[in-house]
């Protein structure tokens, strides 16, 4: 999944992207606004955690901005303006939570699993399809019974397919959700992101339309 950071504290942005690519987000930060625009422009994010006071404007007037253009991406703002009015005028501009910063990376992890949840229309905090359950919070997959092992981009992977399962994904989308903007790219990763799921969780749960890109079928669907 991948998470916009705008936050003009270059500490603070460095510490939240290296802590949500530990936990295996794609993650790039931006210093402005004007950063933000340009990151939405070459790929849309599935979540951002954004602060309000940007040197080249107000994050919750740029929020605003946001929900007119019909993004409708979760939003959550991580400000220290703790005022009661503040929370209450951010989240009736649109955004899905209000953090008063400092807070704890647990607290923050837990509410961009909600806010995710909640943007897919789930009220499950755990992904199921047929025999496989991922528990996101957790950072387990089993089959059945049984624990299966997955590294980090192929739990990323599994689980941008999962939550759009039925829809076929482009490479670039599956690829924007697994790296960053910054990040090394093999030419052949994606593919052998694939093979490794379809070895450990079975040969017909991810599907491939050649020159499109690859879906796992709804579970209701057939696999053929």
């Amino acid at each position: 999944m991948r998470v916009l950071v705008v936050e003009d504290d270059p500490g603070i942005a460095d510490g939240l992207t290296a802590m949500l690519r530990a936990h295996g987000y794609a993650a790039d930060a931006c210093l402005s606004l004007a950063q933000a625009d340009a990151a939405l422009h070459a790929e849309v994010p599935d979540l951002v955690l954004l602060d309000l006071g940007l040197p080249d404007g107000d994050g919750r007037a740029w929020l605003r901005q946001l929900r007119q253009r019909g993004q409708t991406m979760p939003v959550i703002i991580m400000t220290a303006r703790d005022a009661v009015h503040e929370r209450v005028g951010g989240l009736d501009d649109g955004a899905d939570d209000y953090l008063v910063k400092p807070c704890s990376p647990d607290e923050l992890l837990a509410r961009m699993r909600v806010a995710l949840r909640r943007s897919e229309g789930r009220a499950s905090p755990w992904l199921r399809h047929g025999r496989i359950t991922v528990d996101p919070a957790a950072h387990t997959v089993r089959l059945g019974d049984e624990p299966v092992a997955l590294r980090a981009k192929e739990y990323a992977l599994l689980l941008v397919l999962l939550r759009h399962a039925g829809q076929v994904l482009t490479r670039p989308r599956l690829e924007a959700a697994l790296y960053g903007f910054d990040d090394a790219l093999e030419s052949n990763s994606l593919e052998v992101h694939v093979h490794h799921l379809r070895k450990k969780l079975g040969d017909d749960l991810v599907k491939t339309v050649r020159g499109v890109g690859y879906f796992v079928p709804r579970p209701d669907e057939p696999s053929d």
